[in-house]
């Protein structure tokens, strides 16, 4: 969200990293899709890809398995990893989705995501 829908914001990720680590959360997780490393295309902008690198060499950043069959990107549903993580490590999912779907999969998801899913907003470069 801090690219407005228009750009996928790197720096909108350290900034929300940066909130957490400084209040004393060092078991952070970011869950990004792989295909987020290649070159971007004009109608997929994306700024600052270096900072996902660097998060990357940091351990703090893990990107979602993807791969390309006949052409086509497949990409794996990396909520199920979100949730997955958050629920076993006893963390919390920051995120403005709900996750309904996974909600109905598993009966112990759909109480730790009613409970633990921390929804966020931007001002400007404000988390």
């Amino acid at each position: 969200s801090h690219g407005n829908k228009e750009v996928f914001s790197c720096r909108g990720i350290l900034l929300a990293v940066q909130w957490f680590w400084d209040r004393g959360h060092k078991d952070i997780t970011v869950f990004v899709p792989s295909w987020r490393k290649e070159q971007p295309r004009p109608d997929v902008l994306i700024t600052d890809q270096y900072i996902l690198r660097d998060l990357e060499k940091k351990k703090i950043l893990v990107f979602t398995p993807s791969r390309r069959v006949g052409g086509k990107r497949v990409v794996c549903y990396d909520d199920r990893f979100i949730v997955k993580l958050a629920h076993e490590s006893d963390g919390v999912v920051v995120s403005n989705d709900t996750y309904r779907d996974l909600q109905n999969e598993r009966p112990e998801w759909k109480r730790f995501i009613e409970e633990r899913l921390l929804m966020y907003s931007f001002v400007n470069d404000k988390y």
